[in-house]
């Protein structure tokens, strides 16, 4: 199952075959740094695509595997998921790429793609994205998709910024893309 396609992307949900390879990303102390969980092991990686498949029967989204097109092999995920943050659970989209596909325009790519099917093939009305102020690469890639404004919080010990993104915003920006 195919949840879309970008130019160079795949889209899918993950699945246990995809252990291995995402096992491998997620135990790179770079493509981690700024995750809550830190390097995962394969059973720790395991443990996220059992969640990851639990979200997509409880509520038909969450962290989906990415394909890149020209290789066929899985550069990492992009997708929303639930998160409880400040007593409410939001749809918060998170997005993570294997190092040798840094710089190439793949993070902007998928989070248009997923937040294209969010905001056309679910009842959500927002999404947010939870990111901490030194994820510079982070940052840059939540502000190209359209988010901008954002409030000061703690999220797990930490300093972040929660931007958030409604589908009226999205609908304007991708108008104003499109020209």
């Amino acid at each position: 199952m195919t949840i879309c396609e970008t130019q160079r992307l795949v889209i899918r949900p993950f699945s246990i075959d995809d252990v291995p390879a995402l096992s491998e990303i997620l135990s790179d102390d770079e493509v981690m740094k700024y995750s809550i969980r830190g390097v995962c092991d394969e059973a720790a990686t395991c443990e996220f695509i059992k969640w990851c498949i639990q979200c997509y029967d409880s509520c038909g989204l969450g962290p989906w595997a990415l394909i890149d097109k020209h290789s066929d092999l899985l550069i990492e995920f992009c997708g929303v998921s639930p998160q409880s943050f400040a007593g409410n659970e939001e749809p918060n989209l998170g997005y993570r790429l294997a190092v040798d596909f840094w710089n190439k325009g793949l993070a902007c790519e998928a989070t248009k793609g997923v937040l294209k099917y969010v905001f056309t093939q679910t009842n959500h009305q927002s999404v947010v994205v939870i990111i901490e102020p030194e994820h510079i690469a982070s940052l840059k890639v939540a502000k190209k998709i359209g988010f901008t404004d954002y409030s000061n919080h703690e999220f797990h010990g930490r300093a972040v910024q929660l931007y958030r993104l409604t589908m009226a915003q999205w609908n304007e920006w991708t108008s104003l893309d499109a020209t």
